[in-house]
Formats: C-alpha cells, sequence, structure tokens
C-alpha cells in the first residue's frame, strides 16, 4: 500500500522532511515505524521513543499497535499539552 507519512515539529527537522510517501506492507503502525527506523539514522533517532510520539492514522488519534490496512495518511507528533 502507499502512504502519506508527515511528520510535525521536533520530528520534521530531525527527519528532514515534512511528509514523505511510502509503499510498505506494515500491518500497524508499529511495523511501519521499525522499517522506518531502518531506512536511515534520521528516523531512526527521531522514532527512537514510541512514549514521546504520537500518532494519527487517517486524522484519527491512533495506538501504535493500530492496523493500517485501509489507510492513506500517517501523522507523526509529540505529544499535545494544553494551558
Amino acid at each position: 500500500m502507499t502512504l502519506e507519512i508527515l511528520y510535525f515539529a521536533w520530528l520534521r527537522e530531525r527527519i528532514g522532511a515534512a511528509r514523505e510517501t511510502v509503499e510498505t506492507d506494515a500491518p500497524t503502525v508499529a511495523a511501519l515505524v521499525e522499517e522506518l527506523r531502518a531506512r536511515d539514522p534520521h528516523h531512526a533517532a527521531a522514532l527512537s521513543d514510541l512514549s514521546a510520539l504520537r500518532v494519527a492514522v487517517d486524522q484519527e488519534l491512533r495506538d501504535f499497535d493500530a492496523p493500517l490496512a485501509g489507510a492513506r495518511e500517517i501523522s507523526f507528533f509529540p505529544p499535545m499539552t494544553g494551558g
């Protein structure tokens, strides 16, 4: 499947891109993260600590064990804080 991956805040800075399109057969977000980590040291560093990240699948907040079947867009971002 083809996925549009979006990176926000410090993830965008560490990876060096705001978005990328990837081909994957990953069944879950966690499996996708493993594939992305293997791409290069920038992805590995940015995605190293999942407890410091949140993920949205097709603009809905999800857990890292969420399935990717039918997904089109995955967004990674740091936790949001209120004020």
